[in-house]
C-alpha cells in the first residue's frame, strides 16, 4: 500500500477541499484524512442545510410584503427532504469516490502528526513533504450547571430535524440562534433568544434592528440576562434559568455561544506547533512551522466558508514556491436572516479605535432609491459605508436589505483594491437597483471638497417619505 505523497491534507471541509483540488491541478500526490464526513461542517452540518433551510420561510417573508402575491403554504416534510438530498444524506461515499478517481488517497480515520513529514492515520504511517492542517472548529459548550444532564442542541441537530419542536430557546445571540431561530418561528415554533446581545461584531445599530425584525417574527428576545441553570422536569421541557431569577421553559435547548478551532489531539506538540488561544497562528502565507499549514477555522483568523476556501489557496501557493500573502482587510460577513445582513471590513467605531480619521453616512434605501418599493411594499432597508478621510478610500460597510449579501460584494472590492472614493462615487450603477444605494452613500459621505448633489428619482413615494424624513 502506497504510503508516500507529496501534501497530506488532515481534514476535509471546503478549506482542505480547495487545498486538495488546487495541489492536484499542480500534479501533486495528494493524501486526504476525514475523521468524520468528506465536505466537513459547512457542507454536512452548516451553511448548505441551514442555507436550504432558511430559503422556504425567506420566501415566506418576502411573499407576505411584496405585491400581488399569496403568501405560499410551508411544507417541513418536502423541504427536509430537499435539505437531505443537498446533503446527500450524511453519506460521503460519492464524495470518496469521486477524490479516488481523480488519484486522491482518501483515509477516513483519525489523523495524528507523529513527527515531521509524517501523519498517523489507520494504523498506517503517511509520510510526505508537507503538511496542511484543515481541522475546522467545534460548538463551544457553555459550563452552565444541568445543561448537559438537560440534553441540548447544537448547530449539528439544528439542522439535521427530522420533525419541528413546539418551543426552543436559544442561549447566544450571534448567527446560528437568530437564524435558525426566524426560521422555526416562521413554521410556527414558539422561540426565545438569550443572551448579552445580538450581533455583537457589528455595529450597534444592527443589532437594534435585528432585534425589531426577530420580534416581528414573534421571537421573544431576552437580551442582558445570562443563562445560569438549566433543568428537565421530568421527560418534559427544559427550563433555563437566568441570572435575574427569571426561567424560560422550552422542548428544545440549543447552544450557540460560540465556535473554537479544534486543535487538540492532532500531533501539533509532535513538530513543536503549540496552539494559541485563538487556535494555530500562521503567517501570511498560512505556514505554521516547517513543513506545516494550517487552513480554515483552526487558525482563528476568522470562521468562515469563504476565509477557508481562500487560505487554502493561499497555503498551496505557497506550497508550490509561488509566494503569496493573505489579506484579511475585506472579508465579507453575511446573516441570512430576512432581510439579510451583510457587512465587511471595520465599523467606524473600530475604525477609530485603529487611529483612522473615520466619516461614514448611513442612509434609509426606501427614502433615497426606488428598488425598494419595486421589489415589495412597506419597504425597509438601511446601508451605511464607512471611509478613511486622509486616504480616501472605504474601510467599512454594512447593509440590512433583501439580498444585501449579493450587492455587498461592490464595498469588498472596493477596501481590498483600496479603489479611490473618487471612482467609487463616478461610478455608473444600474437603475434600478440596491446597488444604487452604494453610489449614493458614498456622495453623502463629508467632504468638503465636492458639490454633494441629491439624487432624484420622481417617485411620489420615495418623494413623501423623504418630505417625511426631512420634517421630523
Amino acid at each position: 500500500m502506497e504510503n508516500r505523497f507529496d501534501v497530506v491534507v488532515l481534514g476535509a471541509g471546503p478549506g482542505g477541499e480547495v487545498a486538495v483540488s488546487t495541489l492536484l491541478k499542480a500534479g501533486k500526490r495528494v493524501a486526504l484524512v476525514e475523521q468524520e464526513l468528506v465536505g466537513g461542517e459547512c457542507t454536512n452540518w452548516g451553511c448548505i442545510p441551514s442555507k436550504t433551510l432558511l430559503r422556504a420561510t425567506d420566501l415566506k417573508g418576502e411573499c407576505a410584503r411584496a405585491a400581488g402575491v399569496e403568501t405560499p403554504r410551508l411544507d417541513f416534510e418536502r423541504l427536509a427532504v430537499y435539505r437531505d438530498y443537498m446533503v446527500s444524506n450524511h453519506d460521503d461515499t460519492r464524495r470518496i469516490a469521486s477524490y479516488e478517481a481523480r488519484g486522491v488517497t482518501v483515509v477516513k480515520a483519525p489523523g495524528t502528526i507523529v513527527g515531521p513529514g509524517r501523519v498517523g492515520a489507520d494504523g498506517r504511517t503517511l509520510q510526505c513533504d508537507a503538511i496542511v492542517v484543515a481541522t475546522g472548529a467545534e460548538a463551544v459548550i457553555p459550563p452552565i450547571p444541568g445543561l448537559a444532564e438537560a440534553g441540548y442542541w447544537t448547530n449539528r441537530e439544528a439542522t439535521a430535524i427530522s420533525e419541528l419542536p413546539e418551543s426552543a430557546a436559544f442561549i447566544g445571540g450571534g448567527v446560528v440562534s437568530v437564524e435558525i431561530a426566524q426560521f422555526l418561528a416562521r413554521f410556527g415554533v414558539r422561540c426565545t433568544i438569550i443572551g448579552p446581545s445580538l450581533a455583537a461584531r457589528e455595529d450597534p445599530a444592527v443589532g437594534e434592528r435585528l432585534a425589531e425584525i426577530l420580534e416581528e417574527d414573534g421571537i421573544e428576545l431576552r437580551i442582558g440576562p445570562m443563562a445560569t441553570a438549566v433543568r428537565r422536569e421530568g421527560d418534559g421541557d427544559r427550563v433555563v434559568t437566568l441570572d435575574g431569577g427569571d426561567e424560560v421553559r422550552a422542548e428544545i435547548v440549543v447552544v450557540a455561544v460560540g465556535r473554537r478551532p479544534r486543535t487538540r489531539g492532532f500531533g501539533l506538540e509532535n513538530v513543536g506547533i503549540e496552539p494559541g488561544p485563538r487556535g494555530i497562528e500562521v503567517d501570511g502565507g498560512c505556514r505554521a512551522g516547517e513543513g506545516i499549514w494550517a487552513i480554515g477555522d483552526c487558525t482563528g483568523k476568522a470562521q468562515f466558508t469563504h476565509v477557508a476556501k481562500y487560505q487554502g489557496r493561499i497555503a498551496c501557493a505557497d506550497i508550490l514556491g509561488r509566494p503569496a500573502k493573505a489579506d484579511y482587510r475585506a472579508v465579507p460577513r453575511v446573516l441570512f436572516t430576512e432581510p439579510e445582513i451583510a457587512s465587511v471590513g471595520l465599523t467606524e467605531a473600530q475604525a477609530c479605535e485603529q487611529g483612522i480619521d473615520a466619516v461614514s453616512a448611513v442612509i434609509d434605501l426606501p427614502t433615497t432609491i426606488a428598488r425598494p418599493y419595486t421589489y415589495q411594499e412597506n419597504p425597509n432597508g438601511t446601508f451605511a459605508v464607512i471611509a478613511d478621510r486622509e486616504r480616501g478610500v472605504l474601510v467599512g460597510a454594512w447593509a440590512m436589505a433583501p439580498l444585501a449579501g449579493e450587492w455587498i460584494h461592490q464595498a469588498v472590492l472596493a477596501i481590498r483594491a483600496e479603489i479611490p472614493l473618487s471612482v467609487l462615487r463616478d461610478t455608473i450603477q444600474q437603475f434600478p437597483t440596491f446597488s444604487e444605494g452604494f453610489g449614493l452613500a458614498l456622495r453623502r459621505l463629508p467632504d468638503e471638497e465636492m458639490l454633494v448633489a441629491v439624487d432624484h428619482c420622481a417617485h411620489p413615494m420615495i418623494e413623501e417619505e423623504t418630505a417625511q424624513a426631512s420634517s421630523r
